[in-house]
């Protein structure tokens, strides 16, 4: 007995793991090899290919193609019409299955609506991709990039707020109270 749900339009090859809770809407495609953890959300004309690995709680709006080779931890959004690549240098006329390269989503990531991964760049955890910017190199963790190509132009939060760093290099979120600190370009939240 299955404890997801899955619409009836959706495609769900064999040997595919799904964890409890998860929905998978209208016209989604879930292909064989690839695992999806507990409480996922995939919503219409999503392709979650060969090999895929979903965390817990991943969020996959409406219209995204999760390629061979991508990996979303934990709580990853991805927003609607977002791509992801998984080969630098595609031909029609010639074969690079055995050149798929890797791309890992950190905890806690956020994609945004029209943005372009291409493939190789890590997203670091809790870090925040625009609307529509084309990330061409690694993002890090909290880092907040924007534009094509994409370039980071600040720091976000956990809970997705912009931080504001002090001389200190000290910043609170202003939902969660929680305290961030800013050293050598990299935040690391306070542990309290």
């Amino acid at each position: 007995m299955k404890d997801y749900f899955a619409h009836e339009t959706a495609v769900i090859d064999d040997g595919v793991q799904i964890g409890a809770g998860c929905r998978i809407w209208h016209f989604t495609h879930i292909m064989t090899g690839s695992v999806m953890g507990e409480n996922c959300n995939l919503g219409q004309n999503v392709v979650v290919s060969p090999e895929v690995v979903l965390g817990k709680n991943v969020k996959v709006q409406n219209n995204v193609s999760i390629y061979t080779g991508v990996t979303c931890e934990d709580d990853v959004f991805l927003g609607p019409s977002m791509v992801f690549t998984n080969v630098i240098n595609p031909r029609s006329a010639i074969i690079r299955k055995e050149e798929y390269m890797k791309t890992n989503v950190g905890i806690g990531a956020t994609i945004g609506a029209n943005a372009t991964v291409v493939c190789g760049n890590d997203i670091g955890k809790f870090s925040f991709i625009g609307a529509g910017a084309v990330v061409t190199k690694e993002v890090k963790a909290y880092a907040l990039v924007v534009g094509n190509p994409s370039r980071q132009v600040g720091w976000m939060s956990e809970f997705g707020h912009r931080l504001h760093f002090n001389e200190e290099g000290l910043a609170t979120c202003p939902e969660s109270n929680e305290q961030y600190r800013l050293k050598n370009d990299h935040v690391t939240k306070l542990l309290h």
